[in-house]
């Protein structure tokens, strides 16, 4: 029987129409405009598409949204400049440094300088810290999104073995370490399989949830899923023909999981509702700080 499919866009348009109407009460109640701003170095195709998204996103919620470009043959000097401007800007509640940066820059230095209660990405050390210890203030958005999507299809993942595949600080780990905690879409048993994991398939075979964030297209095929497994597939590809897929194999695996998200149109638009909502937790505790 194919799988049922999990509807990220869906999910996300019913997510982003609550959110507008919360940041239209925060607005109200305070008299503040949450505001995102995003640092895009350079004229990657991919990375303007997405920020176009985020841009668009934004002005829907009701927030104010701007985009500091800078040229691609920036100085690391140069966009440290540029986000230690908005770290200085009151009206600036989230600040997302768009990656990847050109290779000349050290992403890990300029995201940073980001201050930690503006990283809206979750990628700041402090937050990742955080987030290790159980006491999360922000997560990156494409993981929360994973967990919203697992708690809104009511899948049960207290005592669930759950496989993520890869390792990366914006997915792998940080998914992994939400998974972890205590509370509903948590309390699972993790297994995270890499680069140096031997047989990556037989474990991701055990996966009662098994999460596909390699990097590496369509690698997940039917045999590498237990039957009626749930299957998140967070990778997104440009095949040779033009057609996006994902890490999964979705013909095969859509006949063995019994849910599956599709690509595109299941994890992707849930990345950026959930930016949407950590934006306007950062108003909220720059208001609190305020008094």
């Amino acid at each position: 029987m194919p799988s049922v499919i999990l509807d990220g866009k869906g999910l996300a348009e019913r997510i982003r129409g609550e959110l507008a109407g919360e940041v239209a009460k925060f607005r109200d109640r305070t008299g503040v405009t949450p505001g995102l701003s995003v640092v895009l170095v350079g004229e990657d195709p991919a990375s303007r598409v997405y920020v176009r998204n985020k841009e668009n996103a934004v002005k829907a919620a009701g927030m104010n949204g701007d985009v500091v470009r800078l040229p691609a043959e920036s100085t690391q000097d140069e966009v440290l400049a540029a986000v230690d401007r908005l770290n200085a800007d009151p009206a600036v509640h989230g600040i997302l440094v768009q990656l990847p940066l050109p290779k000349h820059l050290d992403s890990r230095t300029i995201i940073e300088r980001v201050d930690p209660l503006k990283d809206v990405d979750g990628f700041h050390t402090l937050n990742v810290g955080l987030l290790a210890q159980g006491t999360p203030r922000f997560v990156p958005c494409t993981p929360l999104g994973i967990i919203e999507l697992l708690k809104d299809a009511e899948i049960d993942t207290r005592g669930a073995h759950v496989v993520v595949l890869g390792r990366s600080q914006v997915v792998g780990k940080p998914v992994a370490l939400l998974l972890l905690q205590k509370g509903p879409g948590a309390d699972a048993t993790l297994t995270v399989c890499h680069t140096g994991t031997r047989e990556p398939a037989r474990f991701a075979r055990e996966a009662d949830i098994l999460i596909a964030a390699m990097g590496v297209p369509e690698a997940v095929k039917a045999d590498w899923v237990k039957p009626h497994a749930v299957v998140i597939d967070v990778g997104i590809h440009r095949k040779a023909d033009g057609k996006l897929c994902g890490d999964v194999d979705f013909a095969e695996v859509s006949q063995v999981a019994s849910k599956i998200t599709p690509v595109p149109g299941g994890v992707g638009p849930m990345t950026v509702a959930m930016l949407l909502r950590n934006t306007l937790h950062a108003a909220e505790l720059a208001v609190e700080r305020r008094g």
